[in-house]
């Protein structure tokens, strides 16, 4: 076995519980693009259905036709731009749509983006609305960093939206939805924190969440440097002593990333520090004597958290699980129901 990824879909369903309490009274739309940030898009939509979402948000018309295959009941909002031909599938498909321009397309749900400070998608002025619009939406840029600004916006919203409370309109994502609470309006698009990953990059219990994803692996091989002997590409390791090392059999193929080097696995339950150039199918790990073959290697979950991983990498959780290779052929993936 290379590696082992294991989804808690109980975890999962507590999240939304928790969030739902936040939002007191708000819906709880689960963002589940990417493949639920690499958790699974079908058993992750399934679960937070089931605990009390109300929608399914994805970032592309491919991602919900998926979904609508395995979920036909569900509603699906697409985040991101359509072509023609895709609006068309999405008409058939009963999917609604975002859209950031005055164009409004006929014939299929549509939430209208007002861009009020991410600067991305969205319109600076709302367009006529047709029968067709049935939501008014943006996307908060610092929620997670800058109330200050984070207010801002939501103002902007608030007046621009005023006279359109009949339609559904929503603002906040997961950090708004739990910091936030004038982001909440009839709805909120939460993604990171329905897994159990802290929007702040702090610990997630702060806030009563439980991650979701776990990633184990073994020891392949242990082998002693001498000193002044090293391990992998570019000698970034050079033994000042004797010195025990582990080899992991993953690597950035599998979403361990290059510069996680520096950073801490837990090797028979005991914390050890990466060492050497990660590869594309190797690790090194630092150790404080021979270890057998077999040796379980917890790399997130049960004390190793992944908001550590992410600062060590100067990057975010989101980036972390999207990219991890869940593709049989290199990891196996269990579900679990706690």
């Amino acid at each position: 076995m290379r590696s082992e990824i294991t989804i808690d879909l109980g975890a999962l369903r507590r999240n939304v519980k928790t969030l739902l309490r936040a939002l007191d009274g708000a819906e709880l739309w689960a963002v589940v693009k990417a493949d639920a940030y690499g958790h699974g898009a079908v058993d992750c939509a399934d679960a937070a259905l089931a605990a009390g979402a109300t929608t399914l948000c994805v970032a592309t018309v491919p991602e919900a036709l998926q979904l609508r295959g395995e979920i036909p009941t569900a509603r699906i909002l697409v985040l991101g731009p359509t072509s023609s031909r895709e609006v068309a599938q999405a008409r058939d498909a009963g999917l609604a749509l975002v859209v950031s321009a005055h164009d409004i397309p006929e014939g299929v749900a549509v939430h209208v983006k007002l861009d009020t400070g991410m600067g991305r998608w969205g319109t600076s002025e709302l367009p006529s609305l047709s029968r067709e619009v049935v939501g008014v939406m943006t996307h908060l840029a610092t929620a997670d960093s800058d109330r200050d600004f984070a207010g801002v916006q939501i103002e902007r919203f608030r007046e621009a939206t005023d006279p359109l409370s009949h339609l559904t309109r929503h603002v906040a994502n997961s950090a708004a939805a739990l910091r936030l609470p004038e982001a909440r309006f009839d709805a909120a698009r939460c993604g990171i924190a329905l897994y159990g990953l802290s929007p702040f990059g702090t610990d997630p219990g702060e806030d009563g969440l439980e991650p979701v994803l776990s990633w184990t692996s073994e020891i392949a091989q242990s082998k002693l440097l001498h000193a002044g002997e090293s391990t992998g590409y570019g000698r970034r390791f050079v033994a000042e002593r004797d010195t025990w090392i582990g080899i992991l059999p993953l690597g950035y193929a599998d979403g361990f990333r290059r510069d996680l080097t520096g950073t801490e696995v837990r090797v028979g339950g005991e914390r050890r520090r990466v060492i050497g150039a990660v590869s594309m199918d190797a690790t090194a790990v630092e150790l404080d004597r021979e270890l057998p073959p077999g040796t379980p290697v917890t790399i997130v979950g049960h004390g190793m958290p992944l908001e550590e991983h992410a600062r060590v990498a100067d990057t975010i959780t989101y980036e972390l699980t999207s990219r991890i290779n869940t593709s049989p052929t290199r990891a196996r993936r269990v579900i679990t129901d706690s």
